[in-house]
């Protein structure tokens, strides 16, 4: 008990300080935020940091703003940027959240904590484990949130790749990999790469998010997509992961051989080039991180200086070999835009250069983000921007021309102009508004200035002058611009844009393939590293799949298997069609005719196919189906065979439409077509589609009456017309006749089918020939 008493006195008095210094702290006041006052995030540049700072500063300051607030807003501003412009002040209050003036500690914090003559060691609080209020300092400045991650960093993955670790407190292992994580930390930030901390003890969603399920892990992330590192935490292997990040196309390897190609895709790619002279046989990792930052404005490539098949090369542009150069082209491919060269060349300086470069002197408008940068929307009044632009086409005849505009516009450039030009095929919507003779097939190249007004499109512009190239045209736009510059309102029409096609939006399949291709070789290195967490929902799908797949096909087997067996007796028995396939299923599939299986079972069949009709009515259909099944059954091995029936209840006038056509051909008894409505029931056609022409099969009593005739008979030209002769001789007994068939039981009707059915197959039936095949679209009314 004593020696609990002992032990409680000096926690109680940890504890009692604790509190003490906690409300000390308080006590001073709230601490001013110097990223909410300028309205910048804490991954602002100090040149973002610079032009917010001198805007707030004109608008804040005490001699054009009279509020009352006016005065102490200004000294919040410019204490604020002391703090942020300054790396040793914004480092202190990014890792402490301290101001000068909020400074709770001593002179130093390194070394003890002081506050109103009170002192202490920290070392006292200091355990050796990496704890949430004793973690170093350094991660506490990178230090990732969910809502961060989403709105801060994926965004800008998308210009550079971001190395992330995933921590958690009381994590032994993490202190192992410290020293080598701070060290890769230092020369990955000078290179442009972002760097993140997530704790897993108080940031859980996102580390699920990320598929981080084990302390220490160490991730990268470019253009959305999260990598793991999988192997020894060493700096050369952090670098290595880092720029194996980056797309394997950045950077383009320039010789005397190819170097004219390369510069000369200025045109094409509408963009203007970079060409870095170095010794070293590899693409250094700054230049690289600089290409993916600037891909969608420059395009990139290196020259080795160290290699003979250079020489030429720079021996043309005369590179110096004891620092890097880079040099810019654009319009011309003779002389660089632009040149830099320095030992040791910094973020800051590579930036600034490219900054300055990321347009050719003339682009070409090819989408709507690049309309954007060149001709922004007016801001204020003082920040005018306009836009010189030449509606011209891709012909021969228009290059002259091109290159005039292009020699003005090197020879008279302003900050407040931008030049560029236009196809007016592929931009029509927008060169409809600015060209004066719309109609015309082959309109002439023109010259407009316009100003834009607001994000929904809306502008002012004055079409200045038909462009040929020539002096005149050059003196007209120049005396134009200086009228410009005095006085704005010469912009005297107005119009609301379109938005600009996407000229390059075919090139979206081949990024497509590259991406696909990345994330094959994703998954193949999350295998080969056993990764199998990360990798359990693919895996769970593949095999998801896999067992899908398996399990039809066996299925599928078994099934087929029963359906030989079932055919087997069938086919002891000689049913087999005529070209010795047996049926393949062990029914017939009957498909009615209607105006929705019109056109593909009918009008737009196969050529070489056939589709057999039954015509019957709905008091007859159960009992001719199920005899028509037993009669055709037999040829469904044929596949050149379709079988459907026709409701003559609903569609009487298609019938009496179809062989009005072929009546000169099928004769009709008058008795039937005079006195009464013919009755079609048990009809059957063979229509052929594609040939336009129809077999037909006429019912008949296979009973007791013996003067009756075959069904193929009935269905030859030659039969009808013998018994068109007899009718004429004798009429009386024709008309009998036909009574007698109407009371014919109505499953006898089609007892003669089959014999038709063969001869159909053998090609010895009579054809009748169609102009065309009637609509379907009608039903006949019941009545």
């Amino acid at each position: 008990m004593m020696a609990g008493s002992k032990m409680s006195a000096p926690l109680a008095l940890v504890l009692v300080l604790s509190v003490l210094l906690t409300g000390v702290a308080h006590a001073a006041g709230p601490e001013m935020d110097p990223y909410k006052i300028l309205g910048v995030t804490r991954s602002a540049s100090q040149a973002e940091i610079k032009k917010v700072y001198k805007r707030l500063a004109k608008e804040w300051h005490p001699d054009k703003n009279k509020s009352p607030g006016a005065e102490d807003m200004f000294i919040k501003i410019t204490k604020s940027y002391e703090i942020l412009s300054s790396e040793d002040k914004r480092a202190n209050y990014d890792r402490y959240g301290q101001t000068d003036d909020t400074q709770p500690y001593g002179g130093n914090g390194r070394y003890g904590q002081r506050q109103e003559g009170f002192y202490f060691d920290e070392s006292f609080f200091n355990f050796p484990f990496n704890s949430k209020n004793q973690r170093d300092f350094a991660d506490s400045k990178y230090t990732l949130h969910f809502n961060q991650y989403v709105n801060e960093v994926v965004p800008d993955s998308y210009k550079r790749p971001y190395l992330i670790k995933i921590t958690s407190d009381w994590c032994f292992s993490c202190i192992h990999i410290e020293p080598v994580w701070k060290e890769v930390v230092q020369e990955m930030e000078t290179l442009g790469v972002g760097i993140g901390v997530v704790d897993v003890g108080y940031e859980r969603r996102l580390a699920n998010h990320l598929g981080a399920h084990r302390t220490p892990s160490i991730l990268g992330v470019i253009n959305g997509k999260v990598t793991f590192f999988h192997y020894a935490v060493a700096k050369e292997h952090l670098r290595q992961f880092v720029e194996d990040l980056l797309p394997q196309r950045l950077v383009e390897w320039v010789t005397d051989k190819n170097y004219l190609q390369f510069l000369s895709s200025w045109h094409e790619l509408n963009k203007p080039h970079v060409l870095l002279f170095d010794q070293v046989p590899v693409v250094p990792l700054l230049y690289k991180l600089t290409a993916f930052a600037y891909k969608d404005y420059l395009q990139f490539g290196y020259v080795d200086q160290g290699l003979s098949e250079t020489a030429d090369l720079q021996k043309q542009f005369n590179i110096n070999t004891y620092a890097p150069t880079m040099l810019v082209f654009k319009e011309s491919i003779e002389k660089p835009a632009d040149i830099i060269q320095a030992k040791g060349m910094k973020k800051q300086i590579i930036d600034e250069f490219m900054s300055n470069n990321r347009f050719l002197l003339v682009p070409r408008l090819v989408n709507q983000k690049l309309f954007d940068e060149l001709c922004p929307v007016k801001q204020f009044h003082r920040r005018r921007k306009y836009c010189v632009l030449l509606i011209t086409g891709d012909e021969e005849t228009f290059s002259f021309g091109n290159q005039a505009f292009l020699s003005f516009a090197s020879t008279n450039s302003k900050e407040v102009v931008r030049f560029s030009y236009v196809y007016q095929r592929l931009q029509q919507p927008l060169c409809d508004i600015f060209m004066q003779n719309k109609d015309t097939a082959e309109s002439p190249a023109q010259v407009v200035i316009l100003e834009r007004r607001n994000a929904a499109g809306k502008a002012l512009f004055k079409p200045v002058t038909v462009w040929n190239g020539s002096d005149d045209d050059k003196q007209r736009l120049l005396e134009e611009l200086e009228r410009l510059q005095k006085d704005p309102s010469i912009l005297v029409h107005d119009a609301m844009l379109p938005e600009l096609n996407n000229e390059f939006a075919s090139m979206f399949v081949i990024r497509w393939i590259y991406a696909s291709y990345d994330y094959l070789s994703e998954v193949i290195d999350d295998i080969l590293h056993n990764n199998w967490r990360e990798m359990m929902p693919l895996l769970s799908l593949i095999f998801s799949a896999l067992f899908i797949l398996f399990g039809t096909v066996v299925v599928q087997a078994f099934s087929d298997s029963s359906e030989d067996k079932q055919t087997k007796p069938k086919a002891k028995d000689g049913t087999k069609s005529e070209n010795g396939r047996p049926p393949k299923k062990n029914f017939v599939e009957v498909t009615e005719l209607t105006d929705i299986t019109y056109m593909s079972n009918l009008v737009k069949l196969r050529p070489g196919h056939m589709n057999i009709v039954l015509v019957l009515t709905d008091a007859s259909k159960n009992i001719l189906l199920s005899k028509y099944a037993k009669e055709v059954y037999s040829f469904t091995g044929s596949l050149t065979l379709h079988f459907s029936f026709l409701n003559i209840d609903k569609h009487g006038e298609w019938m009496d439409t179809l062989l009005e056509y072929a009546q000169d051909a099928i004769q009709i008894d008058e008795d039937d077509a005079g006195n009464h409505k013919m009755d079609y029931t048990g009809y059957v056609l063979a229509l052929n589609g594609h040939k336009k022409y129809l077999c037909l099969f006429k019912p008949v009593y296979t009973g007791e009456d013996i003067d009756s005739k075959s069904s193929e008979d009935e269905g030859a030209a030659s039969g009808g017309r013998s018994r068109s002769s007899s009718r004429d001789d004798n009429p009386p007994r024709r008309s009998k006749r036909s009574r007698s068939l109407s009371t014919l039981q109505i499953h006898h009707k089609l007892d003669r089918l089959g014999l038709w059915m063969e001869r159909l197959m053998e090609g010895t039936l009579p054809r009748y020939y169609i102009p065309t095949w009637p609509g379907l679209d009608k039903i006949t009314p019941s009545k």
